[in-house]
C-alpha cells in the first residue's frame, strides 16, 4: 500500500495543492451564513436564531441553482485548456457572464415571491416567519454580486488559479464579520439591527468581492493571452447552452441535495423553535466539513476535465482514486472531531443549553454521515470532469427525494423519533448516493479506457 502511495504521490500532492484555495473559497460562502448564525445565535436569541435557519432552508434552494449554472464553466474551461484554445476559453467567458446575470434577475424573482410564500405558508412558528421576512428579502439582493463573482471565480479555476479567489474570500468574510457585529448589536451609535443586520453585511461583502475578483481576472498577466479574445458584446447561443448543458442538471443535483436537507429543516421546524434551532447549528458545523470534500470535488473536476480533454485517461483514473482516499481521510478525520467534541462544538453557535443538547445529538449522527457526504460530492465532481451530468442528476433527485426524504418524515414524524429520525434519514439518502455515484464513476471510465 505504501508503495502504492509512493509511485502516485504526485497525484496525491497536485490534487491537495489545488483543493486548498478551492476548499479555503468555498468555506467563505458557507462562513458567510455560519458568521450569520453565530452572531445571531449570540446577539439576538432563539427565535432568530430559527428564522435564521428557516430563510437560509428556502433561500439556499434558490441559490444553489445560480451557483450549478455557473460551476458549468469550469469542466469546459478546463477541457479547452487542455487543448491550448485561448480564444474559446475567452468566447466561453464572455457568455457564461451574461448567463449568469440572466440567472441573477430569474432567481431573485423566484426567491422574493416564491420563497417567500413558501416560508409564509410551511407551518412554521409565526414569530419567526415575521423575522425572518426582512433577511431573506436582503440576501436575494445578494444573489447579483454573488453571480457576477462566480462567472470570474469558475473561470480562474478552470485554468488551475484557485489562490486568488480564496485570498478574496477570507478578506470579505472578515469585512462581513465586523459589519455584521456592528449592525447586530447596534455599535458607534447605529440602532441595533437583529437579523436585517447580517444580511446588510452579506450584501456589501458580496459586493466587494465581485469587483476585486472581476478586476483581478482582466488584469492579471495570468489571463492576458486569454482576454485578448474577450469581448463582452460576444453572444453565442451554442456557447451558453454548453454552459447550460452542463450547469443546469449541476445546478439540479445541488438542489436535490440542499433541497432535502431545506426540506428537513421545514420538517424540524414542525416540532418547534428549538428543534428548528438545533438542526441549524448542527448542520452549520456540518457544512463546514463538507467543504473540505466540495474542494477535493472542485480539484477533482479541473483535474479531470483537464485530463479527458487531451484523452489521457490514464492520468484520469490516478487523480479519481486520489480525491476519493483524500476525501475518506479527511471526513473520518472530522467524524472523530464531531464524536470526540459534540457536547462543545455547538457553544461555537449558541448559547441556548437546550439546543446545544439537542444538537450535541445530531452531532454524533454528522459524524457517521460525514463519510457519505464526503464520497459522493467527490463522485459528482469526477463524472463532472467528464462531461457526465444527466445521470448523476438523476441518481441524486432518487437518494435525496425517493429515499432520503421520505425516511427523514416516517423516522422523525411517523415514527416519532423527533430530530434524530430526520437527521438518520438523511444519512441514508447521502449512503444511496455515494454507492450509486461510484458505481456510476467505475462504469463511465471503464468504458472509456476500453475506447
Amino acid at each position: 500500500m505504501l508503495k502504492k502511495y509512493k509511485s502516485n504521490k504526485i497525484y496525491y500532492q497536485s490534487t491537495i495543492a489545488l483543493a486548498g484555495p478551492v476548499v479555503i473559497s468555498q468555506l467563505g460562502h458557507t462562513l458567510v451564513q455560519t458568521v450569520d448564525t453565530i452572531i445571531i445565535g449570540h446577539y439576538a436569541g432563539t427565535i432568530s436564531l430559527a428564522a435564521v435557519s428557516l430563510v437560509h432552508s428556502v433561500f439556499m434552494v434558490i441559490l444553489v441553482i445560480g451557483l450549478g449554472i455557473a460551476y458549468g464553466l469550469t469542466p469546459l474551461i478546463a477541457q479547452e485548456n487542455g487543448k491550448s484554445n485561448f480564444k474559446e476559453c475567452a468566447k466561453l467567458l464572455s457568455n457564461s457572464l451574461w448567463l449568469n446575470i440572466i440567472a441573477a434577475i430569474l432567481l431573485f424573482i423566484v426567491v422574493y415571491f416564491g420563497s417567500m410564500f413558501a416560508m409564509q405558508h410551511a407551518n412554521q412558528d409565526p414569530n419567526v416567519v415575521e423575522t425572518a421576512k426582512p433577511y431573506l428579502l436582503i440576501l436575494s439582493l445578494s444573489i447579483f454580486p454573488l453571480m457576477i463573482f462566480q462567472t470570474f471565480k469558475q473561470f480562474a479555476e478552470g485554468l488551475g488559479f484557485t489562490k486568488q479567489a480564496m485570498n478574496i474570500t477570507i478578506w470579505g468574510n472578515l469585512i462581513n464579520v465586523v459589519i455584521a457585529v456592528i449592525l447586530v448589536k447596534g455599535m458607534f451609535g447605529i440602532e441595533p439591527m437583529g437579523v436585517k443586520g447580517v444580511g446588510v453585511a452579506t450584501l456589501v461583502d458580496r459586493v466587494l468581492m465581485m469587483v476585486v475578483m472581476a478586476w483581478y481576472v482582466f488584469k492579471s498577466h495570468n489571463f492576458k493571452d486569454y482576454m485578448l479574445h474577450f469581448s463582452a458584446k460576444y453572444i453565442n447561443l451554442s456557447k451558453i447552452l454548453a454552459v447550460v448543458k452542463i450547469g443546469l442538471p449541476v445546478a439540479m443535483q445541488y438542489v436535490f441535495e440542499i433541497g432535502a436537507f431545506a426540506a428537513a429543516a421545514l420538517i424540524a421546524g414542525q416540532l418547534g423553535a428549538t428543534e428548528q434551532a438545533a438542526h441549524q447549528t448542527a448542520i452549520t458545523l456540518a457544512a463546514m466539513t463538507y467543504m473540505m470534500a466540495g474542494g477535493i470535488a472542485s480539484a477533482a473536476t479541473i483535474k479531470i476535465g483537464n485530463s479527458f480533454g487531451n484523452q489521457n485517461y490514464m492520468r484520469l483514473q490516478k487523480f479519481a482514486h486520489a480525491s476519493y482516499h483524500l476525501v475518506i481521510i479527511f471526513m473520518l478525520f472530522f467524524a472523530v472531531i464531531f464524536t470526540l467534541f459534540n457536547q462543545y462544538l455547538p457553544f461555537l453557535i449558541t448559547s441556548d443549553v437546550n439546543v446545544v443538547a439537542i444538537a450535541a445529538q445530531l452531532l454524533l449522527i454528522a459524524g457517521i454521515f460525514q463519510l457519505f457526504d464526503g464520497t459522493q460530492v467527490v463522485g459528482l465532481g469526477t463524472l463532472r470532469g467528464m462531461g457526465d451530468v444527466n445521470i448523476p442528476t438523476f441518481i441524486t433527485f432518487v437518494a435525496y427525494w425517493i429515499i432520503g426524504l421520505p425516511s427523514c418524515y416516517i423516522l422523525g414524524i411517523y415514527f416519532n423519533i423527533g430530530i434524530q429520525g430526520i437527521w438518520y434519514g438523511l444519512s441514508l439518502g447521502l449512503l444511496t448516493s455515494s454507492v450509486l455515484l461510484y458505481l456510476r464513476f467505475k462504469y463511465v471510465i471503464n468504458k472509456a479506457l476500453k475506447k
